[in-house]
């Protein structure tokens, strides 16, 4: 690969498996040549079907070259309101500044509208979304906008594009980044920083039964469903320079999904 994004720091939150979407983004960017700041909760993925990474955080840090000069960690519950401001501050302690924030950490959650609570409808928001905006003002108050390349990447879902009624909490945070997209955009643009927003599509984490990724399959053109790779090579081209004169986006990369197939 180049090395696009020589110079640059950026923190990459949701990082925490292997095989995850996280993983996949941070060492694309380190691999361009920026030095990045990785954040994970591992409780999380402990309590879902998935589970946590079988070699740990210590394992996966490994796997991306090990903290040194260009890599540092912190682990951070964004229940907590406080958090997402201390995982940017470690940033800048770490490397001095942030030019690139990839938040994609995401609170998964299974309850339809028979079961679903407030306190979940509350967790989900807090994680997903809160923290989306509490790091994005973060991101902006250490900012130097006589560097180039400031850029906050999001992570919604399909939810604009086709109902997801098992997932009440999940689906509802993640249509409130969707919506906050263009309004956190304009408030960044006369300073030079871009804001857009990533929906995936389907992609292979781990985490689908062998029946959902048959039917699921059966819906891409391509025959397969997304990789963690694919998402990273978007989400560092909106980290690029190239990528300069897009804002307020939210950019649908799903390979041809047809939902009405499944």
């Amino acid at each position: 690969m180049g090395e696009g994004m020589r110079g640059r720091v950026a923190v990459v939150t949701g990082v925490s498996r292997r095989i995850g979407i996280g993983f996949a983004i941070a060492r694309r960017l380190l691999d361009e040549g920026a030095r990045v700041l990785v954040h994970s909760w591992a409780p999380h993925d402990a309590e879902q079907p998935w589970g946590a990474d079988p070699t740990g955080t210590a394992g996966v840090l490994a796997e991306l070259g090990g903290e040194g000069e260009r890599l540092r960690h912190v682990a951070a519950d964004f229940a907590d309101p406080e958090a997402p401001a201390a995982v940017i501050d470690e940033a800048v302690r770490a490397f001095g500044h942030v030019d690139v924030l990839v938040a994609n950490h995401a609170r998964s959650s299974v309850q339809d509208l028979t079961q679903v609570t407030a306190a979940e409808l509350d967790l989900c928001w807090a994680v997903n979304a809160r923290a989306s905006v509490l790091l994005t003002q973060a991101f902006a108050a250490q900012h130097d906008d006589d560097r180039p390349g400031g850029r906050v990447i999001l992570f919604t879902s399909g939810q604009h594009l086709a109902p997801m009624a098992r997932e009440l909490p999940y689906a509802i945070s993640k249509g409130a980044i969707h919506q906050m997209t263009l309004s956190l955009a304009d408030a960044l643009a006369d300073r030079g920083i871009t804001v857009n927003t990533v929906n995936p599509g389907p992609v292979d984490t781990g985490w689908a039964d062998p029946e959902l990724t048959r039917r699921v399959g059966r819906a891409l053109p391509a025959g397969r469903w997304g990789t963690p790779e694919d998402v990273a090579r978007l989400v560092c081209w909106l980290a690029s320079d190239e990528a300069a004169w897009i804002t307020g986006q939210v950019i649908n990369s799903e390979g041809g999904f047809r939902r009405w197939v499944m």
